[in-house]
């Protein structure tokens, strides 16, 4: 595995809060053409990061992440290239904050996190 230090993007199961139809219709309604995916995939991707990330991080394209030092989601392109988190997401990280657990993608839900990280980023 290799490391990625300053990634903060974070994938807790454990005590995320569940999935509403209007979350996922709002993170939903920005256009596929960013990604070039189809918007099935976008939405695979919103309800693994809203399951597996919301913990931490503002899941959402709005909204202030629940652990303060979270970068929301929406954001993660300011410091790293979407498209250049496959790799991290596919052959797992390690984050230097422990409270970030070490995961492991598997190619369908690497492409759908991808695209749905892809179509909320803000400038």
């Amino acid at each position: 595995m290799k490391p990625f230090p300053a990634l903060t993007l974070c994938l807790v199961t454990a005590c995320a809060p569940a999935v509403s139809p209007a979350w996922i219709a709002a993170s939903n309604s920005t256009p596929t053409v960013t990604t070039g995916l189809p918007t099935a995939s976008v939405a695979r991707g919103a309800l693994f990061a809203q399951a597996n990330c919301s913990s931490c991080h503002a899941s959402g394209p709005t909204g202030a992440s629940p652990l303060p030092a979270a970068a929301p989601l929406r954001e993660i392109s300011r410091r790293y290239p979407v498209e250049q988190l496959g790799e991290a997401f596919a052959e797992g990280f390690v984050s230097t904050h422990s409270a970030m657990p070490e995961f492991v993608l598997d190619a369908g839900q690497n492409r759908d996190l991808l695209a749905y990280l892809a179509s909320i980023q803000t400038e």
